[in-house]
């Protein structure tokens, strides 16, 4: 991988010791804000905007990446599970996509440390989320006269699977937190309490740091599993594609999501899982890795009691002893981190795409 998710402490964390009170730390972390700026070709962003919402990209065209990824739902999905390919279910929760180009690690596992272009070409071909192969991919957009003055447009000449891979990644950046509170300098009383808090006596900073608002990092903490993942058939079949694929022993009995331990096959990084943005917070519920968690103050009570229980959660996590007052504050503050809703035609592409490849309704039933 291009980036290496460390596990346990951060060194920083490990280097000056807990016996340093939190609010002294927080000047020794990254920044949390503002985004840095990222420079974008529109010709191609518009290309990858057509390319997202397109269900022709998968296999059945069935589906397009705005299936999971819900622009209303701040490009999440709502539900706790994220639909997969039809067919099957899925394992984990879909994380919103907004400010996903400022990000070096991707995946819940952060398997992907490379570039959006990889990230983009896992999530076309696996065959639990759109299934398709990329050879059909590109004869199909090559059939659409849109798709090829845009992509000549673009300047990527005819329209090739490599460019489709680098055209979402250009439209990726356009999903940029845009007048949040905290970013304006417009943020309550109360959510300016619950960012010292977040800096302070929470401790969140510890993880949550830098302008994304995460440390990349890979922790324990203890999130309950989501047993819909191995109740469920059409889950559970998703998961075993997956870990089976990943080299993951015993998957077949495996009965919690491995996490980190999917890059690393070391057991301390058995259910780590990559730090999230806390940016964009409001649209994106359900929370954490599986959905078991449904709202911003279910996520504070959740840390104010020191995580879950799980016998290698990260000693990072400790009771906090907030007041009621004080998680009212620190939810404050997380929403005053979500901006405006990217949902308009800017982001969105909202016009009608040619129909010649129509999904077949309960393909799975279809006999010959």
């Amino acid at each position: 991988m291009g980036v290496r998710v460390t596990t346990g402490r951060t060194l920083l964390a490990a280097v000056m010791g807990f016996g340093v009170a939190l609010s002294a730390q927080a000047a020794e972390y990254p920044d949390i804000g503002p985004l840095p700026q990222l420079k974008i070709n529109n010709a191609k962003a518009e290309l990858g905007k057509r390319l997202f919402f397109d269900k022709r990209l998968s296999g059945d065209a069935a589906v397009s990446c705005a299936t999971c990824h819900v622009p209303e739902k701040g490009y999440a999905s709502e539900e706790a599970l994220s639909p997969g390919y039809p067919g099957n279910g899925h394992f984990r929760n879909a994380s919103s996509l907004i400010n996903a180009a400022h990000r070096k690690v991707w995946n819940w596992d952060g398997r992907i440390g490379t570039n959006l272009n990889d990230m983009t070409r896992e999530m076309l071909t696996e065959d639990y989320t759109m299934n398709m192969d990329m050879r059909i991919m590109q004869e199909r957009v090559k059939q659409d006269p849109v798709y090829v003055q845009m992509f000549k447009d673009a300047g990527y000449g005819e329209p090739s699977n490599g460019s489709v891979r680098k055209a979402i990644p250009e439209y990726l950046k356009t999903l940029t937190s845009t007048n949040a509170p905290f970013d304006s300098g417009k943020m309550s009383a109360s959510a300016k309490r619950g960012m010292k808090l977040f800096k302070g006596k929470a401790g969140c900073i510890q993880c949550h740091n830098g302008p994304m608002m995460t440390d990349q990092t890979a922790h324990n903490t203890g999130v309950p599993e989501n047993f819909d993942v191995f109740m469920d058939p059409m889950n559970h079949q998703a998961f075993i594609a997956f870990t089976m694929f990943q080299g993951i022993p015993n998957y077949m009995n495996l009965k919690r999501d491995p996490g980190y331990f999917n890059v690393t096959l070391l057991e301390e990084d058995m259910g780590k899982f990559v730090t999230p943005s806390l940016r964009e917070l409001k649209d994106s519920a359900p929370y954490m890795h599986n959905g078991m968690i449904k709202t911003l103050a279910g996520v504070v009570d959740f840390y104010n009691q020191g995580g879950g229980k799980d016998s290698r959660k990260s000693d990072l996590l400790k009771p906090l002893k907030l007041s009621g007052k004080e998680k009212k504050d620190l939810v404050a503050f997380l929403e005053a981190l979500s901006g405006d809703p990217l949902t308009s035609d800017k982001h969105v592409w909202k016009q009608p795409y040619p129909s010649e490849y129509e999904a077949i309704a309960n393909w799975t039933e279809v006999r010959n």
